[in-house]
């Protein structure tokens, strides 16, 4: 995935938490924006229920204003009446009185402990906003912020064996060494686990094709009647994995974990673990 795309996939991301917040809040008015890359500030790209477009591409400063407050420090921040509060700097009242807004709140996503993002859900008449908004606001934030940790892991893992796919696998006499392409492996299983956690379908249909690259086809284990997750329970097997760590990586029971190993079993006429791993890399549905 392209940066340009990763940013147009984080700004849709955005957009369907904003409408959440909306949803779940009734608040009238939402918007919020992304950190620019290499900027100490946010740019407000999307908005919902505003009714002009005096907020948009308006650029925060970390430390300036309300959302700039949020950015520096890294909390949920409220104002009951924007133009008058005195614990926020005043560089965009402007802006926020063209559209009308007096109650404002905003949260930042945080990822990795860096400020991603901020949303923002506003009110054009000055009264608290209570706890219950605040904890729906943050809740959105939260949404936006597991989906941009699952596409950070993804792009890092593409990066890391992207190389190695193309470089060939162990005993072709290119590419990674028996260490590296284990790490491989354990990158193949990481990425099949986290597939079904991705709703871009571009983001996802790029993840599997790498996988089916790193396993050497593109059938991955159909040619042998192995399911999808089959295939993600003998990758982390093939790497150590224990059916409770399985289990904890898939985001299934144990008991579960056990079903699709003996069913894959079956399919490979394999007597044990092992002879499961080694009959699906040689089928091509592992690396």
């Amino acid at each position: 995935m392209t940066a340009d795309a990763g940013r147009a996939a984080d700004a849709a991301e955005m957009r369907g938490a904003l409408a959440r917040l909306r949803r779940a809040t009734g608040l009238p008015v939402a918007f919020g924006g992304l950190v620019e890359p290499g900027r100490p500030q946010i740019r407000i790209s999307e908005l919902s229920g505003t009714a002009t477009a005096a907020l948009r591409s308006l650029a925060v400063v970390s430390g300036n204003g309300l959302g700039g407050k949020v950015v520096a420090l890294s909390r949920p921040c409220a104002v009951t009446e924007y133009a008058a509060a005195r614990h926020i700097t005043h560089e965009y009242d402007a802006a926020v009185a063209r559209e009308g807004l007096r109650s404002v709140l905003a949260v930042p996503v945080v990822v990795r402990r860096r400020v991603r993002g901020v949303l923002y859900g506003a009110l054009r008449s000055a009264q608290p906003l209570g706890e219950r908004t605040l904890t729906m606001a943050v809740a959105a934030a939260r949404d936006v912020e597991q989906a941009l940790v699952v596409r950070d892991e993804v792009a890092e893992l593409l990066a890391a064996t992207r190389s190695a796919a193309e470089g060939g696998g162990p005993g072709t006499g290119t590419g990674s060494g028996s260490g590296d392409w284990e790490r491989v492996r354990e990158a193949h299983g990481a990425l099949r686990a986290l597939a079904p956690r991705i709703a871009d379908p571009a983001l996802r249909a790029e993840l599997l094709t790498v996988c089916g690259r790193l396993a050497g086809t593109d059938t991955g284990g159909a040619d042998v009647g192995l399911s999808p997750r089959e295939v993600d329970v003998l990758a982390w097997v093939a790497v150590g994995a224990t059916n409770a760590g399985v289990a904890e990586r898939l985001g299934v029971r144990p008991e579960t974990v056990k079903a699709y190993l003996r069913s894959a079993m079956r399919k490979l006429g394999a007597r044990t673990r092992g002879e499961a791993v080694v009959a699906a890399r040689q089928a091509g549905a592992l690396p």
